[in-house]
């Protein structure tokens, strides 16, 4: 069975994911909504990691290498100004949509295994995790035209 290996790739994904969050709410501190929304994704990460953790006793751990490749590669620490802020959103929705698409890989893997408590896990993390890239889609959109037309 190989669902390990997915339960392994969306764990340390939102791993990573929770991390990027922090650093850009850390870096963007004076966009107060970006500060703070990010600060509470990044414990909602957390908390899908911890919620996995029944899961990876029951199929075990695969631990892939491409979390850290995407995240090395989209996310390279947090940038400074409004258009750093913007690019930051864009690497933080890439890496949300890695873990949406992990998500519903694993919520067929549960339905296809029968468990239906992997199921309820899955079903109300790829949710939270939709919600997420809807607010990072969003703050783009409201940053885009601000960033990209008017500012210097």
């Amino acid at each position: 069975m190989n669902l390990g290996h997915y339960i392994g790739l969306i764990s340390r994904s939102q791993s990573l994911l929770a991390e990027a969050f922090r650093e850009v709410a850390s870096e963007h501190s004076a966009e107060a909504a970006i500060h703070f929304t990010a600060g509470r994704l990044a414990d909602q990460c957390d908390q899908h990691v911890s919620r996995l953790e029944p899961f990876v006793d029951r199929y075990g751990e695969d631990l892939p290498e491409e979390p850290e490749r995407l995240h090395s590669d989209l996310f390279q620490g947090s940038r400074q100004g409004p258009l750093g802020m913007l690019r930051d959103l864009h690497d933080l929705y890439l890496i949300a949509a890695e873990v949406d698409m992990a998500w519903t890989v694993v919520t067929q893997a549960a339905q296809g295994a029968r468990d239906p408590e992997l199921l309820a896990v899955t079903s109300d993390c790829e949710q939270e995790t939709a919600t997420q890239l809807k607010w990072l889609r969003s703050q783009m959109k409201e940053a885009a035209p601000q960033v990209l037309v008017v500012a210097e």
